[in-house]
């Protein structure tokens, strides 16, 4: 496997892993770096007879032709690697996030039976790749507004900036949730508390001031998060289209239910 930098799209024939490989369009010719579309062929699914590892090659071949078309079809300029591996989807998608800039899985591939709920190897990937993930659910067509969780940390620092960097991409509004309230909750009396959120709504503020003068195309505004970003997505799903949140977030399965497509971003690539 090439060494060199890729945008990464997990193939599976499913139509999620074509709204993935869409969605990755935009990545790859903003950072100038190839889009790899990989399908890995199961070496369970190659059987024990000759007839049976040509299905499955003839199987993958025509999935990761029809990604190629529909990538083809954006009139994008971005130059398209087709891949083939045999090996397991997970390990052959964590291993190819070794080298990638970011890693793209649709949410609900073929072996999922239930289909609201985010697949298993979208959630393996997730968990375990070397590089931010994207589980992507809805259509790159679709608009609406990115969501970043930001609690303070640094790793919700990384994500507001990824955030950033999405919205501006997409044309798209920039929603920044503050949770720090409920992370420092536990840790604070209520003067020292008020005293630590003041702080860090200034820090922010701060922050985004800075990319308000720096890109005035951008829209962002913040919303204080009472309840959690599950919550907020309940009765605001239908405006967002991506959800943005640091590697560590605990819940990202169940925000990739919620309809949205999750960004997990805090992760470098080790090559």
């Amino acid at each position: 496997m090439s060494t060199a930098h890729a945008v990464v799209v997990g193939i599976d024939g499913s139509p999620n892993a074509l709204d993935a490989a869409i969605w990755a369009v935009k990545e790859a010719v903003s950072r100038d770096i190839p889009l790899r579309l990989v399908y890995a062929i199961d070496p369970a699914d190659n059987g024990t007879d000759h007839e049976s590892a040509a299905r499955a090659l003839a199987t993958a071949e025509l999935a990761i032709r029809q990604a190629f078309t529909a990538v083809e079809a954006t009139e994008q300029p971005v130059k398209i690697e087709l891949e083939v591996v045999q090996d397991k989807p997970i390990e052959a998608l964590v291993e190819a996030s070794r080298s990638a800039a970011i890693l793209c899985v649709g949410a609900v591939g073929l072996d999922a039976d239930r289909p609201r709920r985010i697949g298993s190897t979208a959630s393996a990937v997730a968990r375990s790749a070397h590089c931010p993930v994207a589980v992507v659910r809805t259509p790159s067509s679709l608009s609406g507004r990115i969501l970043v969780e930001f609690d303070g940390r640094p790793s919700s620092t990384t994500a507001l900036q990824a955030g950033v960097d999405e919205a501006r991409l997409r044309g798209a509004p920039l929603c920044v949730m503050t949770t720090w309230q409920q992370r420092l909750s536990d840790m604070y009396d209520a003067s020292a508390l008020e005293d630590r959120n003041r702080l860090a709504q200034a820090q922010l503020d701060r922050r985004l001031t800075r990319w308000r003068r720096r890109y005035p195309e951008l829209t962002v505004h913040t919303v204080a998060g009472d309840g959690s970003t599950l919550d907020y997505l309940e009765t605001h799903r239908d405006s967002v289209q991506l959800v943005v949140v640091g590697a560590e977030h605990g819940r990202v399965n169940e925000l990739a239910d919620t309809e949205c497509s999750v960004l997990t971003c805090d992760r470098q690539p080790r090559l």
